[in-house]
């Protein structure tokens, strides 16, 4: 499912971390990897000023020096490299990128320090989710984790996932593409369903207890419903309900168990209802500690379904 990846990246320590990843997966995958860097240039600065032309030729110098080393480092992985210069909007280039190169998966570093630097923060993030015409793996590194450990490499682990659901048809998509990324990596599953705080009646008592227990049998069984109907797809898999607000959840979840990768849908209606466009997905996005994966859509194989298995044929490790 995953034959080309794009990794974007300013050579920032975060995107180091980020490198990581889309080095592994590749191996893993044995996919081709394109990797990106983007010169930030404002459409308002006038390209023929020669301070203008000065400033970009050094840019692009520097990036292109960065992207031999970072070519060699993967080759020397076995990973089939090329690699691209583009100046303009980052957004605007990493969609253009992805859709040129019909990539399976988008890899950003988050914490950049220019040019993707704000792709998780406000509107870019959205623009560039949103537009991706593939899910989008974003890697979050710490200031002081960078400095205690450097440029140095890291081994990837993915252990176990975590895979909100709200039974809307995109958390479902996401869940089908977190079952094919548990079977490569050999890795477990859980999903989680969160049911949102009681609303208090105007004597602040609890009056609908009764239907809030009805509730939760009946979420607990489609959850298990859910899990029964993977069985085929041999990835080790449960389900959980909590309630709260869904980005705590899902934070506190994913920190606690704890996963080493979250998978989300882009637009549920519940859950993670605000998904991307809203304060849940941004929250999620800003402060999970693991890296997260947002699935806006996805490229099964051909005759795959939702349910974990192709049309009459069990789905193995591949």
């Amino acid at each position: 499912m995953i034959k080309r990846i794009l990794f974007a990246t300013d050579f920032s320590p975060w995107a180091k971390r980020a490198e990581d990843y889309a080095c592994s997966i590749a191996c893993s995958w044995k996919a081709s990897l394109t990797v990106l860097s983007v010169a930030e240039f404002s459409p308002g600065l006038n390209p023929d000023y020669s301070v203008n032309q000065q400033y970009l030729a050094e840019l692009l110098k520097q990036a292109s020096s960065q992207l031999v080393d970072l070519k060699a480092r993967a080759e020397r992985r076995g990973i089939a490299v090329t690699t691209r210069v583009a100046t303009g909007i980052p957004s605007e280039e990493v969609i253009t990128a992805a859709k040129a190169e019909d990539s399976d998966l988008l890899v950003v570093g988050t914490r950049g320090k220019t040019g993707l630097a704000h792709i998780l923060l406000g509107s870019t993030a959205e623009r560039v989710i949103r537009g991706a015409p593939c899910p989008v793996l974003t890697v979050r590194t710490e200031p002081a984790d960078s400095e205690d450990r450097g440029t140095l490499s890291r081994p990837v682990t993915l252990e176990r996932i975590l895979v909100p659901v709200d039974f809307s048809d995109c958390s479902l998509d996401a869940l089908e593409y977190a079952v094919v990324v548990a079977q490569q990596a050999k890795a477990s599953l859980v999903l989680l369903h969160v049911l949102e705080p009681v609303s208090y009646g105007l004597d602040f008592s609890f009056g609908d207890s009764k239907r809030r227990g009805q509730e939760r049998a009946s979420w607990t069984k489609r959850l298990e419903e859910l899990t029964c109907s993977h069985r085929d797809s041999q990835v080790p898999m449960e389900s959980r309900l909590r309630g709260g607000s869904p980005a705590d959840s899902i934070l506190d979840s994913a920190k606690t168990l704890p996963c080493d990768l979250i998978v989300m849908g882009t637009h549920g209606r519940r859950g993670i209802s605000h998904s991307i466009s809203g304060s849940v997905a941004e929250a999620v996005l800003r402060k999970a500690l693991c890296p997260v994966i947002a699935v806006r859509s996805q490229k099964f194989g051909p005759g795959r379904s939702r349910g974990g298995s192709t049309e009459g044929t069990p789905v193995t490790h591949t």
